[in-house]
C-alpha cells in the first residue's frame, strides 16, 4: 500500500521447460509460431530430445497438471509411461447437509473443482505480471463447458482488471509435479483443454496450444455396456482377446502431453489502435511481443471518476502518516503508530517512526461510502477504481517532515503538482512537558541544541503559504492537547494565514469524545452542512486559494475523521491544465502537443542493438495534452557526451553580460523569445539530447488505460528506436513530449539557463556567484546565480537610460509630490535573478513556478548543509520563470 506503483523489474518470465538452457528460454521476448485455429501439430517425444522435464517450480507462471478433468479418471491396466503408479483423481465428497439429487451433487462438485482450477490459473497469470495488484471484485465464475453445448471455444468475458500486463501462464498438461511425462488419452486431453479454455474465458483470456507430443501408449478394459461412451470413438483400435468374456473389451490408445499458453485477450484494444496511422512507422521499432508490456485495456477507461490529488505535509511527529493510515484503513491508532504501518516503505521508518520517503495512497468516495481497505472486497487500488466508479478518487502523497529530509518535503509539494495541500499540525505542539505516548517532539528534541528557538510549525506553514496553492490545515492529536496549548497553536496558525491575506475557516469538530472504527466507513449527513459553508465561501471569493479550511482531528479517538472525509469528497478540483495556462500564446507561441514530467524511474536499462525487448517505465505527471498507447514521442533532454560546464557558460554568455544585464537580458520581444527557444534546434547538440520512442503501456494510478489525460498522474512504458544507442541513463526531471508541427522541423529545445522574477524582499540575500538548488516541476537541479536586477513590474525591467536621464532627481520629487515612494532594491517591486544550470540542460516552461533554496555554509546540524539562513532548512524563495536561454 505504500508505493504509488508496485512495478517489479525482476518479475517471472514465461519460459518453457521443454527448452534447453542454450535455447531461447523466454516466450515473452519472441513471437510464437502461428497456430491457426490454436491446435498445435502433433509430434513424437523423440523429436524433442527429452525424457522428462524438470520438477515443477513452486512459483512462476508455469503449471504442471496431470489432467484438468472434472470427473474421476479411468483406471489403466498398463501404461508405457508408468501411469499406473498414480492414484486416479477422486472428487471430494461434499459435506452432508440437506438431501439433494445425485445430479445436483455431481454438478456442484464439478463447479467447485472448476472454480478451484480457475483460481490457480489466476495466480499463475499474476506471476508473469510486473504489477502486483489485481481486482477480484469483478471475478466471473467459470461456467461448466457443457452448459452451452457449443463445440466452439468459449468467448472470453471482460478481461479481469490487472491482467493486462501479464505475459501469460504456461500449462503442461499430462505432466506430473516431478516432471514425469505421464500423458493422457486423446479424449481426456481434449476434455482437459476444453476445461482450460472455460477457465481462461472466465478471466478474459484465450488459450493457444504450443505442443502436442505423443509420449507413450496405454491399455484399459471396458465393459460392453460402456461402448457408447465418448472414449470408444477416440481410441486407436479395439481388440477382443481369445477366450475373453463378450462383456469386456480391451482398448489401446496413445498417450499425449500438451503445452498450452494462456494469455490475456487484447483483440478489442488492438482493433482500436489499428486505425492509428502512427503505427505504420512501427517497422523502425522493436517488434511488438504479444506478451510484452504493451497490453492495454480499453474497457477500463479512467474517465469515469473524478481525481483529486492531495499533498500531505507538516513537521515530523505531527501525525501525517498516522492520519493517512486511519483515513485509508478506518483503523484507530493505538498511540504507537499502529495505523501507519501499512504506509511505511523502509525498515528504519518502522523502527524510528520517522518518514523519510514519499509514499502514496488512494481512497475512493461514492455516495455516502468511503472506499478504502476497510470496504468489503477491497485489496488493491484496482478494486478501489472499480468500486468508486462514477464517484471520486483522492490520491494522497505523504512526504517526510524531518528537516534533514527537506528535499523530499519540497518534492512532495511541487513534483506531483497537487490540487490541494493538507498541512498537519499537532495540537500539542505548544506543550513544554516531556513527550507522552504519541506526543509531539519539540524542535530542540529533534535537532538538539541547534533546534533551540526554531519553530517547525511556522517553517512549514510559511512554505505552504509561499507556494500559493489551495491549502487545508488539519490539527492532529486533539485528544492529547490541553486547552491552553490548542489555543496557542490555533492562534499561531490564524495569524500566519491572515498575514498572507487569506481567510481561515474553522470547521466545528465532532461533539463525540470517541467514534468507533465502523463509524469511520461512512460519511455523516450532518457534516455536509458544515462543508457547504466552506464551499459557499470559496464560491463568493471566486478563488480556491483565498479560503483555508481548518479541521480538528484525532486518529486515536476518531474525532474529525468523518468530517475530513466529507471535506475530501467535496473539495473543488481545478480545471484541466492547458499548454498556455502559465503564459499566453503571444509570449510562448510554440508548445508541444503534450508534455509529461518524469518523477520516478522504475526500469532504467540503456538499450542497444543486441538488447531487444528492454524498455523504460517512468512515473510522473501529465502537464498538458493527451498521451495514448502507440504514440511516437520524444524523450529528453539527455546529457550530451562530452558536454562540459564551460560549453553551457559560453551559451549563457552569448545572451547575458554582467555589465549590461538590465539592457540585454530583458528586452526581448515575443518574436525574439520564439527565435531564442528554437536556436540551435537543428544542431548536433539538440539531436543527441532528444530520442524518439514509442509508448507501449500506460497506467493511471495503477489502472491500465489506453490514454493519459491532462492533469493526471501515472506510469508510461516506452521502447526506443532499435537504432538508438543510449549512452546515458534516464533520470528524474526529464520530459516525454509529442512535438508540435513546427517543432517537428526545428526540434525540441532544452535550456542551459533561465531568469525568474521574485516578489520576496529577502531575495537580495542570494548573492551573484552563489550556488542554489532550484525546483521546477519535476526538476531538482543545482544552479549558479549570475546576477540580480530590479524590475519596475513583471512586464519589463527599469530602464538604465531612464535612470541616467533623471540626474537631477526630478522624478523622485514628482513621486513624493504624488505621495509615492521610489523603488528600493530588495524591499519593493520585483527582482529578477538569472541562473545557470550546472549539471544538465533541462526542459523549462516559460511562466512555470520556481522554488529556490539557498545553498552553502554550515547548516543547522553539522557539515555543509544547504539552507543555513533558513528556519529548519526550509527557507526558500518562490518566483516565476520569465525567460529561458538555450
Amino acid at each position: 500500500m505504500a508505493s504509488l506503483f508496485t512495478f517489479d523489474s525482476d518479475h517471472q518470465r514465461v519460459s518453457s521447460p521443454w527448452l534447453s538452457p542454450s535455447s531461447t528460454s523466454d516466450l515473452s521476448s519472441s513471437r510464437p509460431r502461428q497456430l491457426g485455429s490454436g491446435n498445435a501439430s502433433p509430434s513424437l517425444l523423440a523429436d524433442h530430445g527429452v525424457v522428462r522435464l524438470e520438477a515443477e517450480p513452486q512459483e512462476g507462471p508455469v503449471e504442471y497438471k496431470l489432467h484438468l478433468l472434472l470427473r474421476s479418471r479411468r483406471e489403466y491396466s498398463s501404461s508405457s509411461t508408468g501411469q499406473d503408479r498414480f492414484q486416479p483423481y477422486k472428487l471430494n465428497e461434499p459435506r452432508k447437509e440437506k438431501p439433494v439429487s445425485s445430479h445436483e451433487k455431481t454438478r456442484e462438485r464439478r463447479q467447485r473443482r472448476l472454480q478451484e482450477l480457475s483460481t490457480q490459473l489466476l495466480w499463475r497469470l499474476q506471476q508473469s505480471s510486473p504489477y502486483h495488484d489485481f481486482s477480484t471484485s469483478e471475478l466471473t465464475l467459470p461456467e461448466l463447458p457443457e452448459a452451452d453445448g457449443s463445440l466452439e471455444p468459449p468467448r472470453p468475458s471482460k478481461l479481469l482488471a490487472g491482467l493486462e500486463q501479464s505475459r501469460g501462464a504456461l500449462y503442461e498438461i499430462g505432466v506430473s509435479d516431478d516432471g514425469t511425462l505421464v500423458g493422457l488419452t486423446k479424449d481426456e486431453m481434449d476434455e482437459s483443454v476444453k476445461n482450460l479454455r472455460a477457465m481462461a474465458a472466465s478471466l478474459g483470456c484465450t488459450v493457444q496450444l504450443l505442443k502436442m507430443v505423443v509420449v507413450g501408449s496405454c491399455e484399459w478394459h471396458e465393459r460392453k455396456n460402456h461402448l457408447n461412451s465418448p472414449s470408444q470413438h477416440q481410441t486407436k483400435f479395439e481388440a477382443r482377446e481369445e477366450g475373453e468374456s463378450e462383456q469386456n473389451l480391451r482398448h489401446h490408445a496413445e498417450l499425449w502431453v500438451a503445452e498450452a499458453l494462456v494469455i490475456p485477450d487484447l483483440s478489442s484494444s488492438r482493433d482500436i489502435l489499428s486505425g492509428n496511422s502512427a503505427r505504420d512507422q512501427s517497422s523502425i521499432f522493436m517488434p511488438d511481443p504479444p506478451y510484452e508490456a504493451d497490453h492495454i485495456s480499453d474497457a477500463n477507461s479512467q474517465g469515469t471518476s473524478a481525481q483529486l490529488r492531495i499533498a500531505l505535509t507538516g513537521p515530523t511527529t505531527s501525525g501525517k502518516s498516522t492520519l493517512l493510515g486511519t483515513l485509508s484503513t478506518s483503523t484507530l491508532d493505538d498511540g504507537r503508530g499502529k495505523s501507519r504501518l501499512s504506509l511505511l516503505k523502509h525498515l528504519h521508518e518502522i523502527e524510528s517512526g520517522v518518514t523519510s520517503s514519499i509514499t502514496q495512497e488512494l481512497i475512493g468516495y461514492k455516495d455516502e461510502s468511503v472506499i478504502n481497505y476497510a470496504y468489503p472486497h477491497i485489496t488493491s487500488w484496482t478494486d478501489i477504481h472499480s468500486t468508486a466508479k462514477h464517484g471520486r478518487l483522492v490520491f494522497f502523497s505523504d512526504s517526510a517532515g524531518h528537516p534533514r529530509y527537506r528535499r523530499t518535503i519540497v518534492r512532495g509539494l511541487i513534483g506531483w503538482v497537487p490540487h490541494w495541500t493538507l498541512l498537519c499540525i499537532a495540537a500539542d505542539d505548544g506543550e513544554n512537558a516531556p513527550i507522552t505516548q504519541g506526543g509531539t517532539a519539540s524542535a530542540q528534541q529533534i535537532l538538539g541544541t541547534a533546534g533551540s528557538g526554531i519553530d517547525l510549525v511556522k517553517a512549514h506553514l510559511e512554505l505552504c503559504l509561499k507556494l500559493n496553492q489551495p491549502l487545508t490545515v488539519v490539527i492532529t492529536k486533539q485528544d492529547l492537547a490541553s486547552g491552553i496549548s490548542l489555543k496557542k497553536t490555533l492562534s499561531k496558525i490564524l495569524t500566519a494565514i491572515k498575514s498572507a491575506e487569506r481567510v481561515p475557516f474553522i470547521l466545528p469538530p465532532d461533539h463525540n469524545s470517541s467514534i468507533p472504527e465502523n463509524g469511520l466507513r461512512t460519511l455523516a449527513t450532518s457534516d455536509n452542512e458544515k462543508i457547504q459553508k466552506v464551499l459557499d465561501k470559496m464560491q463568493e471569493s471566486n478563488s480556491l486559494v483565498s479560503v483555508v479550511p481548518i479541521v480538528l482531528t484525532s486518529a486515536s479517538k476518531g474525532i474529525g475523521i468523518r468530517l475530513l472525509h466529507c471535506l475530501l469528497q467535496s473539495l473543488p478540483i481545478p480545471k484541466s491544465p492547458t499548454a498556455y495556462d502559465f503564459v499566453g500564446r503571444a509570449l510562448n507561441p510554440e508548445q508541444p502537443a503534450c508534455l509529461f514530467h518524469v518523477e520516478d524511474i522504475f526500469i532504467n536499462q540503456p538499450l542497444s542493438h543486441e538488447r531487444e525487448g528492454s524498455g523504460h517505465v517512468m512515473a510522473g505527471h501529465m502537464r498538458f495534452g493527451r498521451l495514448s498507447v502507440g504514440d511516437f514521442v520524444s524523450v529528453g533532454p539527455f546529457h550530451v557526451a562530452g558536454e562540459k560546464n564551460g560549453d553551457m557558460q559560453e551559451n549563457i554568455a552569448s545572451y547575458t553580460s554582467p555589465n549590461s544585464a538590465a539592457s540585454t537580458m530583458f528586452r526581448h520581444s515575443s518574436a525574439d523569445l520564439t527565435r531564442i527557444t528554437s536556436r540551435n534546434a537543428n544542431g548536433p547538440l539538440a539531436k543527441s539530447e532528444w530520442h524518439a520512442a514509442k509508448v507501449v503501456s500506460i497506467r493511471n494510478l495503477r489502472l491500465p488505460v489506453t490514454t493519459l489525460e491532462a492533469g493526471q498522474v501515472g506510469t508510461i512504458g516506452v521502447i526506443f528506436d532499435r537504432r538508438t544507442l543510449l549512452t546515458q541513463r534516464m533520470r528524474k526531471g526529464m520530459v516525454i513530449a509529442i512535438p508540435s508541427q513546427h517543432m517537428t522541423e526545428t526540434g525540441l529545445q532544452a535550456a542551459a539557463g533561465f531568469t525568474a522574477c521574485f516578489e520576496d524582499s529577502n531575495i537580495d540575500s542570494v548573492t551573484p556567484g552563489s550556488l542554489v538548488v532550484v525546483y521546477i516541476a519535476s526538476i531538482r537541479a543545482t544552479a549558479r546565480v549570475l546576477h540580480l536586477t530590479l524590475l519596475s513590474d513583471i512586464n519589463g525591467p527599469m530602464s538604465n537610460q531612464a535612470q541616467d536621464d533623471d540626474v537631477f532627481g526630478l522624478d523622485e520629487a514628482e513621486e513624493k509630490e504624488h505621495g509615492t515612494e521610489p523603488l528600493i532594491f530588495g524591499s519593493d517591486g520585483i527582482t529578477s535573478v538569472a541562473f545557470e544550470l550546472l549539471a544538465n540542460r533541462e526542459w523549462i516552461e516559460l511562466g512555470s513556478q520556481i522554488l529556490v533554496m539557498p545553498g552553502g555554509g554550515v547548516g543547522l546540524y553539522s557539515g555543509s548543509e544547504r539552507g543555513q539562513k533558513g528556519v529548519a532548512g526550509l527557507e526558500c524563495f518562490v518566483g516565476k520563470v520569465i525567460e529561458v536561454v538555450d
